[in-house]
C-alpha cells in the first residue's frame, strides 16, 4: 500500500558458518540431526528432536522406518510440499500482476471499485463508496492492487526475496494465512486511521508482515537477525516520510500481525502446535474484524 516499498534479502547467517549442503550460497548453523549436514530453513524437516534434511526424511532413517511412513514436517509442523517449493509465492505474484494488468486495460473506474476507501463519493462510480457503505471486500481486493509501474515492480520483487524461503521454511497453508492475515491487518488499521475518503492500494501490509516473520523465523534458528532488522528500520523511515504518500497505517498493521501471527507458529509447543497457531490466527482475525466493525460504526 506504499509508493515506494523497500526489499528484502535471503537471510543470512554470521560469517564463517558452513554452508547448506543443497545450496552452497547460503550459511547456516542448524545441521541434519541424522548426517550432521548443514541445511538451510528451505531444506529442514523437524524431527522428534532437532532438524532432519529432506534425504534422511525421505529414505526414513530418521525414524526407522520405511520411507512410506514418514511425514516430512517443516519447522512449524507444516507438510513439506512435493513440487516446487515455492509454488504459492509465484501464484500471487502472478495475481498482483494480472490485477495490474487489468488496471492499466480498463483504467480509474476498476481501480476505484476495488482499492481501499473508507467512505467517500466517488465521481466514476455515482455514488458515496467504501468499506464503510458495505464493501468489506475492499479489504482483501486492495492487496491486489497497485498504483504504477514502479510500486508493483518493487513490492514482486520483495515477495519473491523474501516470500520463497517463507514459503519453503513454513509450510504452504501456513504462509498464505500469514499473507493473507497481514495483508488484512494492514488494510484494516489504515481503515481506521487514515481519512476515510483517501484511497489505497498495494501489497505491502502483507510484504511487511512477511518481513516480521522473517525476523522471528531466523531469531528462532539463532540466525543473525541484523540485516532483516536493519531492512525495517529503513524502510519504516521512508514510511514516514511524508511527501512519499505513503500509507504507513497499512505498513505498521501488516508488520504487527505478521509478527504475532509468525510467533505463535514458530514458538508453538509440539503437543499443541496446530491449537496454538490455529489460535493465534483467530485472534488476530478477531482484532481485525473489532477494528472495522468500530470504525464502521464511527463513519455511519
Amino acid at each position: 500500500m506504499d509508493q515506494a516499498p523497500g526489499s528484502s534479502d535471503q537471510p543470512h547467517a554470521a560469517p564463517g558458518l558452513p554452508s547448506c549442503y543443497r545450496h552452497p550460497g547460503r550459511e547456516t548453523g542448524i545441521s541434519c540431526t541424522r548426517c550432521e549436514r548443514p541445511i538451510c530453513p528451505e531444506c529442514m524437516v523437524s524431527a522428534s528432536v532437532g532438524f532432519q534434511c529432506q534425504e534422511c526424511v525421505r529414505t526414513g532413517s530418521g525414524t526407522g522406518h520405511a520411507p512410506s511412513a514418514s511425514r516430512p514436517r517443516t519447522i512449524t509442523g507444516g507438510a513439506v510440499a512435493s513440487g516446487d517449493p515455492q509454488l504459492l509465492t509465484k501464484i500471487l505474484i502472478g495475481i498482483n500482476l494480472a490485477a495490474f494488468l487489468v488496471q492499466m486495460a480498463v483504467g480509474d473506474q476498476f481501480t476505484e471499485a476495488y482499492e481501499l476507501l473508507g467512505r467517500a463519493f466517488v465521481p466514476s462510480l455515482g455514488d458515496v463508496q467504501g468499506v464503510a457503505e458495505g464493501q468489506s471486500y475492499r479489504l482483501l481486493t486492495a492487496m491486489f492492487l497497485h498504483g504504477s509501474v514502479m510500486h508493483i515492480a518493487f513490492n514482486m520483487l520483495s515477495l519473491w526475496w523474501v516470500g520463497g524461503p517463507l514459503e519453503a521454511a513454513l509450510g504452504r497453508v501456513r504462509y498464505i494465512a500469514l499473507y493473507l492475515i497481514s495483508g488484512l491487518a494492514g488494510s484494516a488499521l489504515a481503515y481506521w486511521l487514515a481519512a476515510p475518503n483517501q484511497p489505497s492500494v498495494g501489497a505491502s501490509g502483507a510484504i511487511f508482515g512477511l518481513f516480521g516473520a522473517m525476523a522471528v523465523l531466523m531469531r528462532r534458528l539463532n540466525y543473525d537477525i541484523r540485516p532483516v532488522i536493519g531492512l525495517l528500520v529503513v524502510n519504516l523511515i521512508f514510511t514516514f516520510v511524508p511527501w512519499f504518500g505513503i500509507s504507513w497505517q497499512a505498513h505498521v498493521g501488516g508488520l504487527i500481525a505478521g509478527t504475532v501471527v509468525a510467533f505463535g507458529m514458530v514458538h508453538a509447543p509440539r503437543e499443541r502446535r496446530t491449537l496454538v497457531q490455529v489460535g493465534t490466527c483467530a485472534l488476530v482475525l478477531l482484532a481485525i474484524i473489532v477494528t472495522v466493525v468500530l470504525r464502521t460504526q464511527s463513519l455511519t
